[in-house]
């Protein structure tokens, strides 16, 4: 092989290699910035693209999908209560600003991150524990705007920023947790004493109407026997027995009864006294003696006071005035 040869074959393996690494592709949602001897020249897009060997390379890669950065913030708020709050930040580079996001920007998370940690430790304070809970998407709005403010001059668009988490110390979640603890146990306690109360108040009521029932069965029962009794004595009338010999034959009679249904039971003790026949006819005189001593008072009662409302009347006859002298007649 001649010299020529030789010499011409690792001439063509460079030539190779320098043509093969003119093309490189770009991936979707990317933009490659290429420089002419590290001067700015071109911004490429997705897709098969050619450079001139040597001259011209890759300077840098700029990824245009949307992207998200999480900034854990320490701060205190107003109540003096030292709190964390992640911060998700999610933006993305603007494809005519490209050029901005890679030559202006040399870290574009720590500039994000700074903004951030300013908003949020000029905002937190200004709010107590619980507002800071309540408000959380006003710090989201507050931290969007002035990152919007910020980073479109580099060429970056912020989407949309998030407060995902609040996390207060330790001691003083734990004292929340007591707090609502004790709030929860207030509301149960008042709960099961309105309970209690509604049992009570319906216990109550079913004692009363109990008691009333059996009132009225009592009543209805005494009613009962006073027609039984009196439809007793107008049977022995009828077969020629006075009141008082009919009335004395039913007191013994029911006092047999009551003896009887005494003897019934073997586990009573129930004692009745006095328990002879002789002891229910006593009763049953004094009884009468008593009913005509009380109806003899009340007819004297009646004529007294008959008596006190005649003279009454007299009274007031006496005392009424003469009727006024009529006008006399004038004649003219």
């Amino acid at each position: 092989m001649s010299p020529f040869m030789i010499l011409l074959i690792p001439i063509g393996i460079v030539v190779f290699f320098i043509l093969l690494s003119s093309f490189f592709t770009v991936k979707q949602q990317t933009a490659a910035i290429i420089e002419n001897f590290g001067k700015f020249n071109s911004i490429r897009n997705s897709g098969l693209q050619f450079k001139i060997p040597v001259v011209q390379r890759i300077a840098g890669r700029i990824n245009l999908k949307i992207q998200q950065l999480d900034v854990i913030v320490e701060t205190k708020t107003k109540d003096d209560v030292f709190v964390r709050l992640k911060i998700s930040v999610q933006f993305q580079v603007l494809k005519m600003k490209v050029y901005d996001a890679f030559y202006k920007l040399e870290n574009p998370h720590d500039q994000i991150t700074s903004y951030v940690f300013d908003v949020v430790r000029a905002e937190v304070p200004k709010m107590k524990l619980d507002d800071v809970f309540e408000r959380k998407d006003d710090i989201a709005i507050a931290v969007k705007q002035e990152l919007n403010d910020a980073m479109s001059d580099y060429g970056y668009d912020i989407i949309k920023t998030l407060v995902t988490d609040i996390d207060p110390d330790v001691q003083v979640k734990a004292a929340m947790n007591r707090i609502n603890a004790a709030e929860r146990e207030k509301v149960a306690a008042e709960y099961e004493a309105e309970a209690e109360r509604i049992k009570i108040v319906a216990k109550a009521r079913a004692e009363a109407e109990s008691k009333r029932l059996q009132g009225q069965g009592i009543a209805d029962q005494r009613r009962e026997i006073a027609r039984g009794l009196e439809e007793s004595v107008d049977v022995l009338n009828n077969v020629g027995i006075n009141s008082q010999e009919a009335s004395a034959l039913i007191v013994v009679t029911q006092h047999y009864d009551t003896l009887q249904s005494i003897g019934e039971e073997t586990n009573t003790n129930l004692i009745l006294l006095p328990n002879s026949p002789q002891a229910g006819s006593n009763m049953l005189n004094d009884m009468i003696a008593s009913f005509v001593a009380s109806n003899q008072i009340g007819e004297q009662m009646k004529k007294e006071n008959e008596a006190r409302g005649i003279g009454a009347t007299k009274t007031r006859k006496k005392r009424t005035p003469p009727p006024p002298p009529e006008d006399p007649e004038v004649n003219f």
